[in-house]
């Protein structure tokens, strides 16, 4: 019979789990992590896991936090289990488990809750997890979306802030009033410059509210950047099915994820840090070397096979790298045109990480999507490739094999458009995508003109002749000989 999972039942666990080896009454919080989501679980929570389980960093704990309502549901799910995750690695040689018990605590999902945890003496960094979403940048600028309705009920209604960052500021404008020193805010999602993006959010915020407070928050406060890593996917009941078959455990809100995780960090803390370079972590003057490597040959590539593998009609990332055909224009695209555009980083050798990251899209195990990685490619693409298009094109530098990755993009959107396909486009501007994508297969450039998403590529002559000869060809002569002809 399988053991639930709680603090009472660890003992009782089978061997084959991994438990911790320090207890409950060691620890103290010292973090308070905004968006206890699987990607947090299966990353920051397993370093701060490590570093306990050393012995070391014990007031480092995390007290989880939440403003929406699915952060409700997961606070219910682990509060049945006294806060414990079991975290089961992927490894394509064998599955191993362990349980998580670097989280002591999970704040009522309300603010006046959190904004008084926050305000306490004792945590001194806040991380947050709120998805690329929570930010509120402006899609056309991609800064700060200060007119949002949601900003603007915070800032004029500042004593009940409602938004993660009205929150924050809350926290520290108590924090300052009390003479209470402040605490570090740390951003681990993944998007470019996340400490800048997160510290423009606050500033601008603040300085609509209070001036002085601003200008407090900018000589006190820190935004590390980092760059965050380990393919996590969602936890359905059949994962959660099969952590009882192999480990004889139930728990209510397992993580999967693959055996590699990775984090780069600037060491920028005002209230101290735990030492996680002790378990893995990188501590580097400059994320941006780091960020745009794995930005461009791990998103980029991500997105380069997505598109012909849905429209070859392949579900799994594993069985997209068992095609001959994606791996080898992976393999041209990524050497040819997104390695040249980077610059050097300390210990790194691009082919090598190339090599790592083609392993880790093969992992069988993992079972990452094809339909995860097709979806929101508008929000997507603006990030993940068209930089690079653009670096390409500033250095003079051939990029047909980007411009058939658009051009895949938008042939997977006319078929979205088919009734009788069976791919379904999952973007907050699909029926626009899908109108635009069939007419461009009569007119090709119609496609790059929505400016939103394009910028200034659709004024690029030569990058529109490539998009055009690939998009006439995909419709000629179908994906997979248009990939011949690539190769």
């Amino acid at each position: 019979m399988a053991i639930q999972l709680c603090y009472q039942s660890l003992e009782a666990l089978p061997n084959n789990i991994g438990k911790p080896n320090y207890s409950r009454d060691s620890l103290s919080a010292g973090i308070v992590h905004i968006g206890v989501g699987n990607f947090h679980r299966a990353h920051q929570a397993m370093y701060l896991h490590q570093l306990f389980n050393s012995g070391e960093a014990l007031d480092w704990a995390i007290r989880g936090a939440g403003t929406k309502s699915f952060d409700a549901v997961m606070r219910d799910k682990l509060q049945q289990q006294d806060w414990l995750t079991t975290v089961v690695e992927l490894d394509s040689k064998g599955l191993t488990a362990q349980v998580c018990a670097s989280m002591i605590d999970f704040i009522e999902n309300d603010a006046d809750s959190v904004i008084q945890a926050l305000s306490h003496s004792e945590i001194r960094i806040v991380s947050l997890t709120i998805t690329e979403g929570g930010y509120f940048m402006d899609d056309k600028t991609g800064g700060f979306n200060l007119s949002d309705p949601e900003i603007q009920l915070d800032i004029n209604n500042f004593s009940k802030p409602k938004t993660v960052f009205g929150i924050i500021i809350k926290a520290l404008q108590h924090r300052r009033d009390n003479h209470i020193a402040p605490f570090t805010v740390m951003s681990c999602d993944n998007i470019p410059h996340n400490g800048l993006v997160t510290k423009r959010v606050i500033s601008q915020m603040a300085s609509e509210i209070d001036q002085g407070l601003a200008d407090w928050i900018a000589d006190k406060v820190s935004f590390p950047n980092s760059m965050v890593d380990c393919i996590t996917p969602a936890t359905s009941n059949l994962e959660r099915e099969k952590l009882t078959d192999l480990f004889g455990i139930t728990d209510n809100a397992p993580v999967f994820c693959e055996p590699f995780r990775q984090w780069v960090m600037e060491d920028d803390f005002v209230n101290g840090r735990p030492p996680l370079e002790k378990v893995g972590v990188e501590f580097v003057e400059n994320v941006e070397p780091f960020e745009l490597m794995k930005l461009r040959i791990l998103n980029g590539g991500h997105a380069a096979i997505a598109y012909p593998a849905a429209l070859l009609g392949i579900h799994f990332v594993h069985q997209v790298m068992a095609n001959p055909l994606i791996g080898q224009y992976l393999k041209k695209l990524v050497s040819e045109e997104i390695i040249p555009t980077l610059n050097p980083v300390p210990g790194v050798d691009f082919n090598q990480y190339f090599s790592l990251i083609e392993s880790r899209f093969s992992n069988p195990e993992v079972k990452d999507t094809v339909p995860r990685l097709c979806q929101d490619a508008s929000n997507r693409l603006p990030k993940f490739i068209l930089p690079i298009i653009q670096a390409n094109l500033s250095q003079g530098n051939d990029c047909k094999g980007l411009a058939l990755v658009i051009a895949l993009w938008c042939r997977l959107c006319a078929q979205g458009g088919d009734p009788d396909s069976p791919i379904t486009i999952q973007d907050q501007q699909a029926n626009r995508l899908i109108n635009q994508a069939i007419l461009a297969k009569d007119n090709p450039s119609i496609f790059l003109q929505m400016h939103d998403i394009f910028g200034t590529l659709g004024s690029q002559d030569t990058f529109i002749r490539d998009f055009s000869n690939w998009l006439n060809m995909l419709w000629d002569v179908g994906t997979s000989n248009t990939l011949k002809h690539y190769l």
